[in-house]
């Protein structure tokens, strides 16, 4: 079976980390070699790159944080994702390219086109197989108030042009792009999330018998 590249998205607070971990369990459960990982970090550089970009001890100019973001993303391509696919793993991936358009394009209002571009260079063309936006109001994020990074701290309508933005990206691309109810619970969006990725398994894998 070839690679695969699975991503989750969504706003802040809404339950990927959550998922994700559920995701990779299942996968390995039903005897798949999977990688978890995330952006930004996933590798010595990225951590780092993750501390400055997320401190609300920094102010950072849209501009600024998009090259982190894309930095971040480079090495996190080169070192793990692309090495773990040439093996024929599956790769969940918290946080991905859409990302970078929901909260640097919809929400920071930098050019989409742009964005585009240079997410391409930065991943080398490696693009997501499926990816699973949980979807909730970003009034319901589920964030702590006495812990909040940069990003979280930016504020109710920021999160809201998020959501909308994510929205949009499944909207455009709704054969990679599917949104996941994320006010179920647990149980009833890992449900979803397994169902999706069942059927993007039965794509790639080899019918059985003559």
């Amino acid at each position: 079976m070839p690679g695969l590249l699975i991503t989750l998205e969504g706003v802040d607070g809404c339950g990927k980390t959550t998922q994700a971990q559920l995701l990779t369990d299942w996968l390995r459960e039903s005897g798949c070699c999977v990688v978890l990982t995330r952006q930004p970090g996933g590798t010595p550089i990225g951590d780092q790159l993750r501390e400055v970009v997320l401190s609300p001890k920094h102010r950072i100019t849209p501009e600024a944080e998009l090259f982190l973001y894309l930095a971040d993303r480079a090495v996190h391509v080169s070192e793990v994702i692309t090495p773990a696919l040439s093996q024929g793993c599956l790769v969940v991936c918290e946080r991905y390219t859409d990302s970078t358009l929901a909260y640097q394009g919809y929400g920071r209002g930098l050019d989409l086109d742009l964005l585009r571009h240079l997410n391409d260079m930065a991943t080398g063309g490696v693009a997501p197989d499926l990816t699973l936006v949980l979807d909730i109001p970003p009034t319901e994020a589920r964030l702590d108030a006495s812990r909040l990074d940069r990003l979280e701290s930016a504020g109710g309508g920021f999160r809201a042009r998020v959501a909308e933005g994510f929205r949009e990206i499944a909207r455009l691309e709704p054969r990679r792009v599917k949104l996941v109810n994320g006010m179920q619970s647990v149980e009833a969006v890992h449900a979803e999330v397994v169902a999706l990725a069942r059927h993007l398994l039965a794509q790639v894998r080899p019918k059985e018998g003559p």
